[in-house]
């Protein structure tokens, strides 16, 4: 018996059971996370609840509402949700109480500096990313909720905007470090190491693609602009992220700029790989295979080999050994003999693209905690990519504040003050998504609809039935979890937070609950009504089409380059770095893969008109090349290279030209440029002056 028993026991699951197992363990993992995701909101909502009401604050369920608001599936978004949250509830507190003091008995002036300020903080939103523009917008939101208690139904200015002030930054406060406590306390974050994995896969792929490239082992020039660009969504895709890693870490908030220029360095890498397939796509065969090899020779033997498509180990386990061997490569290519122009072209772009990727394995030690970090040698700049879409977004705000305080004005509603801030919480917050507005309104809208009728469900069906926090908190956490975990994935999620978010305010929870039907289908409404007027002005005054905004940015960093030409004061290569990475960045995701392209060319030739001009001094060419530059400015590209050309003949002529490794540098950038100007002679040559 004891030797069947043993023998049933090593037995093999039959098929069909080990397929639920399999199944349902699959089913675990993937409802596991959100659903973790929701109970944690839960939790963070309740106790900023019960401390609100604890303290006896006025409005208890602001504190609820911003712990539901910052609450995110990861932490460190979270984390540095709730750290700008505060920051902008400040902001808009302040500017509110400065307001009723210049305005105290005039409600025009009052409402028609309220309609400013939300557009000034629509137009700072959309010009910054991530957190820093929800900073932005919630200064501008934050002011019309503190209008609206101050206003209230009649529209007068009371005395009491300080007061409402310090409660509503109280209550809000309250409930962000309420969140934090929770989800600090039950996730101890990742961001860190997933930054860390995707720097890595990247950098690895790129490397190891572009070894292919120089060994002309792979496909040509347009199969590797697929890869290119498909490499360049990935780098453009990490600003989110690395604001997360910036939430979990004080050390890497100190060391951002360590992380800016990891991305930083890939768009460089990208740029050089682009140049080198360029030049090896103009040359022969055989000259390509040749001099290729000679660049190969100087490189690791990781990158020499036939690689795999890209293994990310080394960039995880130990990358500072691996930029020291990079580091050693691009010393070797810097100072390898060069016999033509051409060979020391790719030398130099193959430098430039293993100096950027000594950039990310900064990046990946300061991400790994390696002691050794290395420190950028300079600040970013912050720059603008085109205010023109941020100013039509701030006009949409001050329109749409504007008629609903004249709605409010004429109709004498009652909940016309909340259906205010409410129509700038719509107009402000989707600002800076220009793309998705339009849909991302509609959803909001139907978000705040749902959460409405299933508040009135709640509090008039289930709530009187409940007279203890305990069961308060039972009935929240039956809608909460759900719909969090729901929230927390990728589908309509803008459905779902409204309704996740505006359950607790429309519930309105107090020490002494009320049931009037009255006030609370007024409240709904202005929810609702604001909501609408908001999706509506992105009707009305839609943002720009993403065509005609990349239009606009290819067409500023052509006149840029031109600038270049001719303005002294805007020949710092950092500056122009700084400049064409923003502008990469706010190229909209459905914009063609060819103008992209058009700015990767625009941002190696602007660098490379920059050293060519340090050189031409000392060389004796100075009035040839700015000959040439301004044959670009007035007439463009075509005519340029002529000039480029001549003056590339006349270095050519100088004695010893071939042994001077400063002429052989200053001809290969010459080669840049022409090489540029003849693949993209149709974006080069487009608004000459001529």
């Amino acid at each position: 018996m004891s030797d069947a028993i043993h023998t049933n026991r090593g037995a093999p699951l039959p098929s069909s059971t080990a397929d639920a197992t399999t199944a349902i363990e699959r089913l675990a993992r993937a409802i596991g996370p959100p659903l973790l995701f929701g109970l944690r909101m839960w939790a963070s909502v309740c106790l900023a609840l019960y401390l609100a009401f604890w303290l006896e604050l006025d409005n208890a369920y602001w504190a609820g509402t911003s712990a539901a608001l910052v609450c995110q599936p990861h932490l460190g978004a979270s984390m540095r949700k709730g750290w700008f949250r505060m920051i902008g509830t400040v902001v808009g507190a302040v500017v509110i109480v400065l307001m009723t003091a210049a305005f105290p008995q005039d409600r025009f002036g009052f409402l028609l500096s309220l309609a400013l300020w939300g557009a000034a903080c629509a137009l700072v939103a959309t010009l910054l990313r991530n957190f820093a523009a929800y900073a932005a917008a919630l200064a501008g939101y934050t002011a019309a909720i503190i209008a609206s208690d101050e206003l209230g139904a009649t529209g007068g200015t009371s005395g009491l905007a300080f007061t409402f002030a310090v409660y509503r930054v109280s209550e809000i406060w309250l409930g962000i470090v309420c969140a934090a406590i929770v989800l600090a306390g039950t996730d101890f974050g990742a961001a860190p190491r997933r930054l860390a994995k995707l720097f890595a896969d990247l950098s690895a792929e790129l490397a190891s693609r572009f070894s292919v490239t120089i060994g002309n082992r792979g496909p040509g020039f347009l199969g590797t602009q697929v890869l290119r660009r498909a490499l360049a969504r990935r780098a453009i895709a990490l600003d989110p992220v690395i604001d997360e890693a910036l939430g979990e870490s004080s050390r890497l908030r100190y060391h951002s700029p360590v992380l800016q220029a990891a991305v930083q360095g890939t768009v460089a890498a990208l740029a050089a790989w682009r140049t080198v397939a360029v030049r090896l796509a103009r040359l022969s065969q055989s000259a390509a295979q040749q001099q290729g090899l000679a660049v190969l020779q100087c490189l690791p033997p990781t990158l020499r080999s036939e690689p795999p498509p890209g293994d990310p180990s080394p960039w995880i386990d130990d990358p500072l050994a691996l930029r020291r061997v990079y580091a050693g490569a691009i010393s070797r290519l810097m100072t390898m003999p060069a016999a033509s122009p051409s060979l020391r072209l790719l030398a130099d772009q193959t430098a430039r693209m293993l100096a950027g990727l000594c950039h990310v394995l900064d990046g990946q030690a300061l991400l790994l905690d390696d002691p050794h970090r290395h420190r950028p040698r300079r600040r970013f700049a912050f720059h603008v990519a085109d205010w023109l879409p941020a100013g039509i977004g701030a006009i949409r705000a001050f329109v749409a504040i504007v008629v609903m305080e004249v709605f409010w004005i004429v109709s004498q509603w009652p909940s016309g003050a909340l259906a205010i801030t409410w129509t700038a919480i719509t107009v402000i917050l989707f600002a800076p998504r220009i793309d998705a507005a339009p849909q991302g309104t509609s959803s909001f809208i139907i978000g705040n609809t749902v959460a409405a009728m299933c508040a009135a469900v709640i509090l008039f069906a289930i709530l009187p039935q409940v007279s203890t926090f305990v069961g308060f908190s039972l009935v929240l956490g039956a809608y909460l979890v759900p719909i969090g975990a729901l929230m927390a994935q990728p589908w309509q999620v803008m459905i779902f937070t409204p309704m996740a978010a505006n359950i607790v305010p429309l519930l309105a929870p107090a020490n002494q609950m009320t049931y009037d039907t009255s006030a609370f289908y007024n409240l709904a409404l202005s929810l609702v009504a604001g909501s609408a007027v908001g999706a509506l002005s992105f009707r009305l005054l839609p943002p720009p089409s993403a065509a005609w905004r990349t239009r606009r940015l290819l067409a500023m960093s052509l006149r840029d380059l031109r600038r270049l030409t001719t303005d002294p004061s805007a020949r710092c290569r950092e500056d122009w770095e700084d400049r064409m990475h923003a502008r990469l960045i706010a190229v909209p995701d459905s914009a063609d893969p060819l103008e992209r392209a058009h700015l990767v060319a625009a941002y190696s030739v602007g660098i490379a008109m920059i050293r060519l001009r340090r050189r031409a001094g000392p060389l004796g060419v100075g009035h040839e090349l700015e000959m040439a530059f301004t044959a670009f400015a007035q007439e463009g590209g075509t005519a340029a290279t002529v000039g480029l050309m001549a003056l590339d003949r006349r270095l050519a002529a100088l004695p010893g030209s071939s042994a001077r490794p400063a002429v052989m540098r200053m001809r290969a950038r010459l080669l840049v440029i022409c090489d540029a100007f003849g693949q993209h002679h149709v974006y080069f040559d487009a608004g000459a002056s001529r």
